[in-house]
């Protein structure tokens, strides 16, 4: 779909042209790429507590600061690389993400090397259903973005709750939640 003024969007992006462009070009657009699928979660559980739009805005600093979330290097990280992040005002500094950015890694090069981290996600994928007309019909977790939760925590990842776990799904595409009337969906 071509970005014009005349389109129906989701009203969650408003008119903010950076947040326009992430939800034309990739919000909800099936992801199946591991090391993406990483970033995607890694920076969703970065958004905990903070605006979505804060994420956004930072995203390079997030991908310079975490060497393009290449998890064969973040899985070999320690405390000097954790100091020299918490001075880096490029990305939220957060210790506890910063530290279970790296456990996060390490996590995915053991599940990649198992089963594959995109399948390992996918398995947690809803059958398709019907788009919601209205936000209010969009719900904050599912019972799928619980399971998806516990089974990354159990793995090791941190900062994954239900509803950080539901929004990451929203984003890499394992469900369709642009409403109804939005031309993107």
């Amino acid at each position: 779909m071509e970005n014009t003024e005349n389109s129906n969007r989701c009203p969650w992006c408003g008119t903010d042209p950076l947040y326009q462009a992430y939800h034309d070009r990739e919000w909800g657009r099936p992801e199946q790429d591991p090391k993406r699928l990483f970033e995607l979660l890694i920076l969703e559980s970065f958004q905990a507590g903070l605006s979505w739009i804060t994420i956004l805005r930072k995203r390079d600093g997030f991908r310079a600061a975490f060497r393009g979330f290449d998890p064969g290097v973040l899985a070999t990280w320690g405390q000097p690389e954790v100091a020299r992040l918490m001075q880096d005002p490029g990305i939220v500094r957060h210790r506890g993400k910063i530290e279970g950015t790296i456990r996060g890694a390490q996590a995915f090069l053991r599940i990649e090397a198992r089963e594959g981290f995109s399948p390992f996600l996918w398995s947690f994928a809803p059958p398709p259903g019907p788009r919601p007309a209205t936000l209010s019909q969009v719900p904050a977790q599912t019972p799928e973005s619980r399971a998806m939760s516990r089974a990354l925590k159990r793995e090791g990842f941190t900062f994954v709750g239900p509803t950080i776990t539901y929004a990451f799904m929203q984003a890499a595409g394992l469900v369709n939640d642009h409403i109804a009337a939005c031309d993107w969906g």
